[in-house]
């Protein structure tokens, strides 16, 4: 057996760091979810919080995490992905334990603050580890099946809770001890098992050969300045913004809509929202499988990313629809194709940092444009919290959420339309 054969088969390690961000945003969405599945039933009732507190909570936690995805971006593209990666993974570990402590809003904006921190760092690193080990070829798909790690997050919460919070019958404060602690296994396989490519015994020759095929970056810096002008920067960053919040929106007041529009609670309201999450794992891989094979049969990368997008936005649209049919089920299924579109959408949007900027500078993008993407989650947060007080409907919320994926797609076509690399000896 060569030097860079291993257990894992030939030319197959990379999905090994896949399948560890994978696990990594599984237990990132688990932290970020737990409040909005306790809030309905237990956290709003036993802290008396109305709407408007409750969308203050979530506002402080997105202004901590776009703010510490724009310093995380920079940050790990000096530091790299297994540093960053890690970091970011101890500091949301915490504070989502810090949680079982709370004993009024204050003490929960504080505890969101430090997990939106710790969360911000959480894709930057992951985004920085899949150009580190992919070719663009593959990227997208990559993205695609690390960011379904999310939905599996989604999906497991609202399993996971009420089983040790109700049948254990432990309360919701043992809940984020228990997960907390559980989860930090994850962070000793990390360490141990990531490097970069070119230091990693596992690696043979063929796949290094693979993970290094697109051409060398022409620099090894870019200043963040020239970051900043570029075009393609704020076609990334202006994306996240309009999509972000409709994201956000889901997985923070879905148990809400649920128990608010249909009667659901923590008991039942878990197999619905299973069922819309692992919609929308289908979504990420699909949306991410798509470009990634027209690219393998010879589309042009901005055809074939564009298209993806193109597909997912017309699938987001019926979405306006959700808060007005009839039964449970119909509601369910329209949200099930909106969410499955916004993690195809996402994938193939996650990629255009890869796609055009060096690697040196993929972190950087990443990080502004996720802050961004926070910006209009808070924004959103306001206006959703806003919108239930006074209209008590989910109606306009829901007609925001179908309209933004077309105009994020047309913003990224006006300010990237060729999708060509960043020429840094201009």
């Amino acid at each position: 057996m060569s030097e860079r054969q291993s257990a894992f088969g030939p030319g197959r390690y990379r999905w090994v760091v896949v399948a560890l961000l994978f696990t990594a945003m599984v237990i990132n969405y688990i932290d970020r979810q737990m409040i909005g599945v306790l809030k309905p039933g237990y956290l709003q009732p036993e802290f008396g919080w109305s709407e408007r507190d409750y969308a203050n909570i979530v506002t402080w936690f997105q202004a901590a995490y776009a703010l510490s995805y724009l310093f995380f971006g920079r940050f790990v593209d000096r530091i790299g992905a297994k540093w960053g990666l890690g970091i970011a993974f101890t500091i949301w570990t915490l504070a989502h334990i810090s949680h079982a402590a709370a004993r009024n809003i204050t003490h929960f904006i504080m505890v969101r603050v430090l997990l939106g921190v710790g969360e911000g760092g959480g894709f930057p690193a992951s985004i920085k580890a899949v150009t580190e080990w992919f070719p663009k070829k593959e990227r997208a798909l990559a993205t695609g099946i690390f960011n379904a790690g999310t939905n599996i997050g989604a999906i497991v919460t609202p399993l996971l809770v009420p089983f040790i919070v109700v049948d254990l019958a432990m309360g919701w404060r043992a809940s984020f001890v228990i997960v907390g602690a559980a989860t930090l296994l994850w962070l000793p396989a990390w360490w141990m098992l990531y490097t970069a490519p070119r230091d990693n015994k596992h690696v043979t020759p063929g796949e290094l050969a693979l993970i290094e095929s697109d051409p060398p970056d022409v620099a090894t810096k870019m200043p963040l300045l020239q970051v900043l002008r570029m075009r393609q920067t704020w076609a990334y960053a202006l994306g996240k913004f309009l999509i972000d919040p409709v994201w956000w929106m889901f997985l923070f007041w879905l148990p809400d809509f649920l128990a608010r529009t249909r009667g659901l609670d923590l008991k039942s309201f878990g197999i619905p929202i299973v069922v819309i999450y692992l919609a929308s794992d289908v979504g990420s891989v699909a949306g991410g499988w798509l470009s990634s094979r027209m690219l393998a049969r010879g589309s042009p990368l901005a055809k074939a990313r564009k298209t993806a997008m193109f597909i997912c936005a017309l699938c987001a649209l019926p979405v306006v629809f959700a808060a007005e049919v009839e039964s449970l089920w119909s509601a369910v299924a329209i949200i099930c194709l909106a969410t499955a579109a916004h993690q195809g959408f996402s994938a193939n949007l996650y990629t255009l940092p890869g796609d055009v900027f060096p690697r040196s500078a993929v972190g950087t993008v990443i990080g502004i444009g996720g802050m961004l993407g926070g910006v209009g989650g808070m924004v959103f947060a306001q206006y959703v919290g806003q919108v239930l007080e006074t209209v008590g409907n989910y109606t306009p919320i829901f007609m925001v959420c179908g309209s933004v994926y077309l105009l994020a797609l047309l913003v990224v076509h006006w300010l990237a339309p060729g999708y060509r690399p960043i020429d840094q000896t201009r």
